[in-house]
């Protein structure tokens, strides 16, 4: 038996959840599933913020259940985009994901075929907005603005005398409103580069090692050996 969680959301105090909750009741008994635990949240559907919501998403990510049934799609997501996202992390967590209006449920063969449309559609608006950036980042070169962090305006020989004279960097750093990171990039920028120290010297091989000047009694040896009757 699937155990499985209901969610229910309605916009305001004034209003009772108690509608979806008999609807999604029904619907669970119908398909034999253990309902495990309920969740309700009683706020906008444009607020960010939803107790109830992240209550849930964090049970799905401990495995507590292993099917979702909400009244409405409006009643699960806040925006489509919202939507893609949750469906996608309860398909990754292996979490059934059944809708009682739209009579969506993605565990079946239509189901999980929409979620592989509502993965090309999530990609695809993913595509939009990287390329909506980078032609906004192309238009504002070619206006001349300038992209990013402008770069430093500090006096960097001030830095480098304030701590040859012993300041800290967090004193350097409150002196000349920076940060000490940037204290810590300009004193190491300053410093000389480190010499590669030198090559050390090919080791003699027997050919060109020079001879060593023989000892005299060496000398004489050999003179009799070359010639013995002398």
């Amino acid at each position: 038996m699937n155990r499985a969680a209901l969610y229910m959301r309605v916009s305001t105090v004034d209003q009772h959840p108690e509608t979806q909750l008999h609807d999604l009741r029904g619907l669970a008994a119908q398909r034999g599933f253990q309902i495990v635990r309920e969740y309700t949240d009683k706020i906008s559907g444009a607020k960010a913020k939803r107790p109830g919501l992240d209550e849930l998403m964090h049970d799905a990510r401990r495995g507590k259940f292993d099917v979702v049934l909400v009244w409405a799609f409006d009643r699960m997501a806040r925006s489509v985009r919202h939507l893609l996202e949750v469906l996608d992390e309860l398909n990754r967590l292996n979490v059934e994901f059944i809708s009682f209006r739209e009579n969506i449920d993605t565990g079946g063969p239509l189901g999980r075929a929409l979620i592989v449309i509502i993965g090309a559609i999530a990609e695809l608006e993913r595509n939009l907005i990287i390329e909506r950036v980078r032609a906004g980042m192309r238009r504002a070169r070619l206006e001349g603005r300038r992209i990013g962090r402008a770069p430093l305006d500090v006096d960097r020989r001030a830095v480098l005398r304030d701590r040859a004279n012993g300041l800290s960097l967090t004193d350097i750093a409150k002196a000349h409103h920076i940060s000490r990171a940037s204290v810590c990039r300009i004193l190491n920028q300053a410093k000389p580069p480190v010499s590669e120290g030198c090559v050390p010297a090919p080791l003699q091989t027997h050919e060109n090692r020079p001879e060593k000047s023989r000892p005299e009694w060496s000398q004489k040896l050999c003179l009799r050996t070359a010639y013995p009757h002398s």
